[in-house]
């Protein structure tokens, strides 16, 4: 039982520290500090894989060159880019135009990208993250996941098994009160 309280207690730390990283990257991203991608496709092969986990930071713009990588969204998809940026371009109106190719692809995007004064760019890549995330979240593994959860801290919050005491060095006597003698005692008349 104490192994079976040990694994608990392990995992409920282990849990609780997933579960802090989580609320922190929730609220960095509720702040837009950042924005974390699961890569979908294989146009970045082979430097970002399909399924990796990449953690976009905001980027001013103008500092953007030829050669960074630039997550951008796409009216086209709907979705958000990951690929090489190839040119950028100021427009009059303040906003800016991106040029941005894939590294396995043949050639360029569909068409330029106009953004803003900032683009998200990947700071950070976790290999495989992406796929994990999308693993874990889907209901099919995170309803038993968490059932399983549940029981490991139902396991930890069990009471300690009682303790065995040390054995017994006083006699029924000594309990009473009494001590044994080998000489009797004298008393007075």
């Amino acid at each position: 039982m104490r192994a079976l309280r040990f694994v608990g207690n392990a995992v409920l730390w282990l849990v609780a520290a997933v579960g802090l990283l989580s609320i922190l990257a929730w609220g960095a991203t509720q702040l837009g500090l950042i924005q974390p991608l699961v890569v979908i496709s294989g146009s970045m092969e082979p430097g970002i894989m399909t399924g990796d986990l990449l953690i976009d930071v905001p980027r001013p713009t103008d500092e953007l060159a030829p050669g960074d990588v630039a997550s951008i969204h796409s009216d086209v998809t709907g979705k958000i880019v990951s690929h090489r940026v190839v040119a950028v371009t100021p427009l009059p109106d303040g906003t800016w135009e991106v040029r941005m190719k894939g590294d396995a692809n043949e050639t360029e995007d569909g068409g330029p990208y106009v953004v803003g004064d900032e683009v998200w760019q990947p700071a950070w890549q976790v290999s495989g993250g992406g796929s994990v995330l999308m693993t874990l979240t889907q209901p099919s593994v995170a309803l038993p996941l968490g059932f399983a959860l549940l029981c490991l801290l139902a396991l930890s919050l069990l009471p300690a098994a009682p303790r065995a005491t040390a054995a017994r060095t006083t006699t029924p006597a000594d309990e009473a009160g009494t001590a044994p003698h080998d000489e009797p005692v004298a008393t007075a008349h």
